[in-house]
Parts: structure tokens; sequence; C-alpha cells
């Protein structure tokens, strides 16, 4: 042990460090300056816990007290606070930098430290000051462009005054900050991991090594005699059904005598703090008895695999989908591709691990179990937890959360954090590391899509036919929706008469597929906008107007047969994204193409559906003792801006000035149901929920003659309103052709990727992506655009380099995260036709931001090397298997 004195913040401290304590400790577990963040393990991967020491970055996970004496430390808390922010916290909210805001604190402290020194950076100095700080939100544009504001802040050559929108200024189509950015810029925001609660026990996991086999025993002997060892938590403690319920009831939440994947919940120790939970963890004995594994689709349709699930056949969901004659369509093709495509199981990767809290608030029968998570529905994943665990009275709350991107839509660690808080009678919490929550968690489904299409001599679409297979892992989870999905979505923007689909959703032992951001649509389009280019060569067309020629109109139906009544703007999005086309097509020519690295442009189309059938949501508008008015609808925003779109109707409808306007989402004491914020539905279901609950509270408030909640009283009116928004058609897909109802609003968009490929490494660089969408009235721009560039960012990730390999893939360096060295150039272009059925016109963007990215890469690496790469993600040394069959074709 030895005394470190050193100053943190501008205080003198004096410390008692042993050579193990890392500065990322200190501050967090022991000063509680929880705005430094942990995320990657230690392993200084992530530059979530940034701080500046002796005014330079520093990673504090990496680095040793003993060694600080006499030094100067600054967190995030020593920059500014909420009421008194600095002005690089200013330029990271107005520049809309900031979505979940888990990586945020440590952005704004290396930023820091690069101005203190330099206040005209160059955009690469920029890249190399945050060259260790990493972020699955922003895709780095506005990061960058927030750093450089923040410079002109310090230059003195603006002011935050003058660039800040005001409370009265138009409420719709402006970028007001969001209402949580300033204290996730300051590190007051709490997330889970930042609620400490006193006497709280640390909880510890045993996980399964194996694929699959039968647990035989389990001894917790040595454990029992480990330092700091409390008790243990089995199957046998859980009192409700044990199972973790979307569609299917087959998860455990801690197994009883099987493993069915590589990290099912075998028990759990408790201990009083984190370490020794996982020391008495690793102490404890698991006897198994292997079981034959099951990886692929095809041996689990074999006649003699091993049944996953006793319940049901390994082939555990099927949807064909019949339109029209396929065999009649292509009869009058002119020209036929056929081309097998296959996607990786993918992770979605956000920031913030899976921590969980637990305690019990009350006593005896009326106490009520609080479980706080990263949920994105609340409401469900109560009702999911009452039913598992045998306890009806819970409450579930929402820290805020570092990122999702659907992969929350499910239960992971909540489960076992609430039935030791139920066990033990103590406040309880669960932090587990990144390797554990990278493999406990659900991951995108991989396909395998046999694709057939046909187009006709004048270039319009005749036939379509996929074979589908689908990887669901060893749970069910969502696994049908991804299909419909996928289905309902299947023709994209485009208008195909004939069509044949059979697909497959098939258990396996390997890591279990649930919603990630697309969920099924991205998978299906890579396959079909690579079908389109290569209809397009064979004819001798132009992509672009290949596409445009196709377009969907009104009048004409979709795959599952819905006939089209609402806009359809993606001829106009063709004809918006015509001159940066033409100016990368230029600049393909003109680039000496002569040596290894070549030049390449491709196109990728989308049209997302939102809101699907028998979809509905409730949300409640209250005036408030001040006058001012509180939302209350319980719409996650893990990042998306929800908290903005909510109070921005709000104003909009009620004429009220923002700083009028809150909300409250992320608690089941104080709002409905109101579904989960995914499927991009949030703006549609939940904000027009909230906007029917608005209309009423303006209707009221015209009737009173007044705004104020005195008058209300008097004339003893309501002051709290409940709105509902349900979706105008209701039928599922019929089981036998897929045909039925569509989606309530479909949002459109193009991309252009243009990358350059060395052909002698296969190394493929993205230069830029450009964009133009059309998904309605823009409630707030920087929001919006945000949105589509994470998105974009996260889709090239998905077509060149992420992977999620079961026992391989650990921390972020080995999924090949994106970083400022693969940070491109992003342009984004909007439309903004009004939907008929929108919330006051508008719809979601979120997921159909990354939806065309991968396909438009991939077609840019063809078009630059003449090289299809067929099963993604297209590293190098698939795109050189890939040159090299061109080659020899």
């Amino acid at each position: 042990m030895k005394k470190i004195a050193l100053t943190i913040n501008g205080c003198e401290r004096e410390v008692i460090a042993d050579k193990n304590l890392v500065l990322l400790d200190l501050l967090r577990e022991q000063l509680n300056l929880t705005g430094t963040k942990q995320s990657c393990d230690r392993k200084g991967q992530c530059g979530a816990c940034t701080v500046i020491v002796n005014k330079k970055a520093v990673l504090s996970c990496l680095t040793k007290v003993d060694k600080l004496d006499g030094a100067s430390v600054i967190s995030i808390e020593g920059v500014g606070t909420p009421e008194n922010p600095h002005l690089i916290q200013h330029a990271f909210a107005l520049s809309g930098a900031i979505q979940c805001g888990f990586c945020t604190p440590g952005m704004i402290m290396a930023a820091k430290a690069l101005l203190d020194t330099n206040l005209n950076p160059t955009i690469e100095e920029i890249k190399h000051a945050l060259r260790r700080n990493i972020c699955r939100c922003t895709g780095y544009v506005k990061i960058i462009e927030a750093v450089q504001l923040a410079a002109q802040f310090l230059r003195g050559d603006k002011t935050p005054e003058e660039i800040t929108p005001l409370p009265t200024d138009p409420k719709i189509g402006v970028s007001h900050s969001r209402p949580s950015a300033m204290i996730k810029a300051c590190g007051t925001a709490a997330f889970t991991s930042d609620i400490l609660m006193p006497d709280a026990v640390e909880i510890a996991v045993v996980r399964s090594p194996h694929m699959h086999a039968m647990i035989q025993k389990i001894d917790f002997s040595r454990a029992e005699k480990m330092p700091g060892f409390i008790g243990t938590l089995t199957a046998e403690d859980i009192k409700g059904t044990n199972r973790l319920k979307y569609v299917v009831e087959d998860r455990p939440i801690l197994c009883e005598d099987r493993v069915r994947t590589m990290g099912d919940a075998v028990a759990a120790v408790v201990a009083h703090t984190r370490e020794q939970a996982v020391a008495a963890a690793q102490a404890v004995e698991v006897q198994y008895t292997l079981l034959p594994e099951v990886t692929t689709t095809a041996r689990a349709m074999e006649p003699d695999a091993p049944q996953i699930h006793p319940h049901t056949p390994n082939l555990c969901f099927s949807q064909p989908l019949i339109k029209g004659d396929t065999d009649d369509g292509f009869k009058k093709a002119a020209a036929v591709i056929e081309q097998n495509f296959t996607t990786q199981l993918n992770h979605q990767a956000p920031l913030e691990p899976e921590n969980s809290v637990a305690y019990m608030e009350g006593e005896g029968q009326d106490a009520v179990l609080v479980v706080m998570g990263r949920s994105i529905n609340i409401h469900l994943h109560m009702a999911t937890l009452q039913t598992a665990l045998g306890y009806d009275n819970i409450r579930y709350e929402e820290p805020f959360s570092g990122g999702q991107f659907g992969m929350k839509l499910e239960v992971f660690t909540e489960g076992i954090a609430a039935a030791a808080a139920l066990k033990f009678k103590r406040p309880v919490r669960y932090i587990p590391s990144l390797a554990e929550s990278m493999m406990i968690s659900s991951k995108r489904h991989p396909f395998d899509i046999q694709l057939k299409m046909g187009a006709d001599e004048k270039g319009k679409l005749t036939a379509l036919e996929m074979d589908i297979f689908v990887d669901n892992g060893a749970y069910h989870s969502i696994g049908n929706v991804i299909i419909n999905r996928a289905l309902q979505m299947l023709t994209s923007s485009y208008y195909v008469p004939n069509i044949k689909v059979a697909s497959k959703l098939v258990y396996t032992n390997n890591p279990w597929g649930s919603a990630a951001r697309g969920a099924g649509p991205p998978q299906a389009h890579y396959a079909l906008e690579c079908g389109m280019n290569m209809l397009a060569r064979k004819l001798n067309m132009d992509p672009l107007a290949f596409r445009k020629q196709n377009s969907l109109k009104i009048g004409l139906t979709k795959a599952t047969g819905h006939v089209q009544d609402d806009v359809w703007p993606f001829p106009e999005l063709c004809d918006d994204i015509l001159p940066h086309y033409e100016r990368a097509l230029a600049d393909a020519k003109a680039h000496d193409n002569t040596g290894p690295v070549k030049r390449g442009i491709g196109l990728g189309a989308a049209a997302f559906g939102i809101g699907f059938p028998a979809d509905k949501s409730t949300s409640a508008v209250e005036l408030d003792p001040d006058d001012g008015v509180t939302v209350y609808a319980a719409a996650a925003d893990p990042g998306e801006g929800n908290d903005s779109m909510l109070t921005q109707l709000a104003a909009q409808v009620l004429e009220l000035p923002l700083d009028k306007v809150r909300a409250v989402s992320r608690t089941t004491e104080k709002t409905t149901a109101a579904g989960p914020a995914s499927g991009s539905r949030v703006t549609l279901m939940v904000g027009g929920a909230t906007v029917d609950a608005l209309k009423q509270l303006k209707q009221a408030m015209d009737e009173v003659g007044s705004k104020r909640f005195e008058d209300f009283k008097a004339a003893e009116k309501p002051t709290r309103y409940a709105g509902n928004k349900s979706t105008f058609q209701t039928a599922p897909l019929d089981p036998e052709t897929g045909q039925g109802p569509s989606t309530e609003s479909d949002t459109h968009s193009i991309q252009l990727a243009e990358v350059e490929v060395n052909t002698e490494t296969g190394e493929v660089k993205v230069l830029k992506m450009t964009a133009v969408v059309d998904a309605g009235p823009v409630i707030n721009p920087n929001n919006f655009t945000g949105q589509m560039e994470g998105g974009m960012d996260m889709g090239v990730g998905y077509a060149l380099r992420e992977q999620y390999i079961a026992g391989k893939t650990k921390d972020w360096r080995t999924f090949k995260f994106p970083t400022m060295k693969t940070a491109f150039d992003m342009e984004v272009f909007f439309r903004e036709t009004h939907r008929k059925r929108g919330t006051l016109g508008s719809t979601g963007v979120g997921e159909m931001s990354m939806v065309s990215t991968a396909p438009a890469v991939i077609n840019a690496i063809e078009n630059a090397c003449g090289a299809l790469v067929t099963n993604l993600p297209a590293t190098p040394d698939k795109v050189l298997s890939a040159i090299a069959a061109a080659r020899n074709a």
C-alpha cells in the first residue's frame, strides 16, 4: 500500500492505493465520480474512461494510482455542470453529437486536452486526438463537428447564444438540443452501473463453456469457502416459470438440467464485492455430459439431428410468400440472374455492458421489487419478470442507456439480479464484463438466401424467387417476427408482379438471434439490391435508372399483395441523388485506376415499413400546477432522441415554449404500455398516441379559454388526458400465401457509396456515403441526420468488418468496432413528404438508416474491381477470392 497525494478537479486529496488500483476505480468506486465510464474491461479499447492527467488525456482504466503522486487529475465533473457548462459541453449538445451519451464524457475530455493546446485543429488532428475514443451511435461526423464548433467558441468566433434555438422558436424542423443532452455532457446522467446502493451485494454468474450439454452436478463447496461469499442462486430458487418469454417460452433465467448454447446461465454466486463474486463463481465446479452440437441449419433439418427443444422441431417456423405466377414471370424475362447470398452472425455492440440492479422497496407482502436495466419495453419486461419469477409486485425502471440497437428488446441480466434480490432481500448489482455481455446477449440473425430475379427487355422486373434459411440459434425470441419483417419489406422500393418465397427459421446450438437494427430487411435487402445491380448490368442499363423505372407506385401492390395507398416518393429520391451519382461517377473515372487501388461507386435503396398490422400504443399528457405540461409515455430513448420528439410535439400542438414541456418515460409506475422502442415505431406509434392526448388537452384549453392549471381547476376540467394510436390494419399474413396487409407507413431512402479497393491486399476503404431520405416532416434535423450517419457507419461495419464468433469475439478489437480511423465522409439530404397516417405527417428513420448501406458498399466494390462479394462481411480475404473468381470467369 502507498499513500498518494494528488489533486482531483481542483481539490487536494490523499488516498491509500495498492499497486493494482487504477484511476478509474478510484474515481468511480471511492469518490463516486461516475461520469467517467467503463466499457472495455480495462483494456484501453473504448476511451469512455478518458480523463486529463497533468494536462494530457489518459485512459483511467490503465492508469495506476500509485504512479500519480503529485498529479493533477480532471474528470468530466471538473469541466462543467449542467447549470454552468463548459463551452465544449455546449458545443457537443448543440452539434447533436450526443445520442446515448455513454461515450460522451470521454469524448469531451479528449477534446478538451486537444483544445487546451490547439484552438485551430484540423480534422486529422481531431481524429488523432480522439483516436482512442469509440462511439456506436454517431458515426463520428457530429463528434468531429462538435470539436470544431467548440474551437470556434473558445477562439471567440461564435458564442453558444448565437446558435442556440430559443424555446419560443418553431418547434418542428428546428434542432433544439435534446432535454438530456447537457446532463450527459456533464456526466451527471445516471447509467445503471452508476447507481450505488448502501449494503448492495454483487453477482457473478456461472455460465456454460459448452454449446450443448446436460448438467449433471453443481458443486459449490469451494465457492462457499471463498472470501466475501454470501450465497448461491440456482433454478430451484426461482418460484415462477423460470422462462423469459417473448413469443415462445423456451429461454430460462437459470438452466435446470441442460444448456443449449455457450454462455447459458447455470448458477449465480452472491458476494460482498464484484471481485469476490467473480472469484467464487470461478470456484464453482459443474459436471456436464456433452451432447452433439448442431451448428448449421442444414444439420438441424436432417431427420436424425438432435432436437434442440422438446416442444418443437428444429424447423420452428416457416412462412411462404406467393404472389402471381413466377414461372410465367420468368418466361417473360429477357434477363435472369441467380445467386446465393449469406450474411454473418453479428452483434449490435452497444457500448454499455449488460448491467442490472434490483432491490426491495418496502417490507413484507407489500414489498415492491424494483428492477433497473436497459430495457426498450419496460411494461413487457415487467410482465415477463412477474411470470418468470412468480412475483407480481414489480416496478421496472430504465436508467439512461448506453445504446442498444434492438438488443434490449430482450431481458438478459435483469432476471438473475431480480431473482437474487428476492432471495436475499438485499440490494443487488450485476455488473458483468464486456466479454460476458457480448456472449450472453442476442445477435443479428445470419441469413442464407438463394435469389433468382428476372426483368423483361424494357427493364421491368417480372419475377422474384427467394429461398431463405434463418439460423435462429438456441432460443426462439422473435425469430418469426424477423422473417415476417423481411417478407413485408421484401420488394423494398420496387414493384414485382410475381413472387415466390420459401422461408425457414431453424433452431441450432449457435448464439440466438433477436432484434437488431433493421431486424430482417438488412439481410434480405443485401441480396435484393445486389440482384438489382446484376440485372441492370445484364440488361446494359444504368443502375440508378433501372431502380427508378421499377419503383412501386400508388395503386400497385407490395410483396404481400397490399395495395399502396399513400405517397411513394422513391422516384423523386432517385432524381435527388442523380447529381451526386454523376459527380461520383466522374470522380471514379478520373481516378488513376491503372494501379492496384481501384475506385468504384454503388447504390442501395430501401423502403422501410413502420407500424405493422395490429400495433397499438398509449400515452398521456398532464397540465401541471406550474402551468407546464408533462408527457407520460413509455418510450425508451437509448440514443434516438425520443425525448426531443415527445417534447417538441407537445410544444407544437399546445403552442407552448419548449421550456414549459417535459417528458417522463422510463418507469412503469407513471406510464402505461406503449410497446417497444423498436421497429422505428416510436415517432409513428408513441408519438401518434401522444398527439392524440395533446389534441384532447388542446381542446380542453380552448374550452376553458386558458392554459393555466388554476383555471382548469376552477372550471373543474380534467388536467390529464390519455391518447391512443392503433394501426389501421389488424390481420396477419396468410400462413399459406404470405398475402395480407402491410405497414402503416413507409420511409424511403437511396444511398450512394464511394470506395477504394486495393486489389493486391483486398482492403476496402469507404471514402463517402451519401443518402437521400424521405421520412415525412423532420421534427429535429440534428437527431434525424445523427440517426442516418450512425446507421450508415453501422452499415459499413456490417458490410466490411463485423462478425460475432462464439468463443472468439470478446472485446471491441476482436469485434472490429468502428473507430475514428474507419470513419468516412457523409452527406444526408431529405425530402419531407407528408404521410397521411404519420404523426403530424412524420415517421421514423432509425433502422432504415442502415438497411441499404451494406449493398451500396458491396455494389461499389464490384463496380471498382468486378468482384461481387456474396458472403458478408467483405473482409480482405473474401474480396481477393471474389477478384480471383471474377478473373477466372
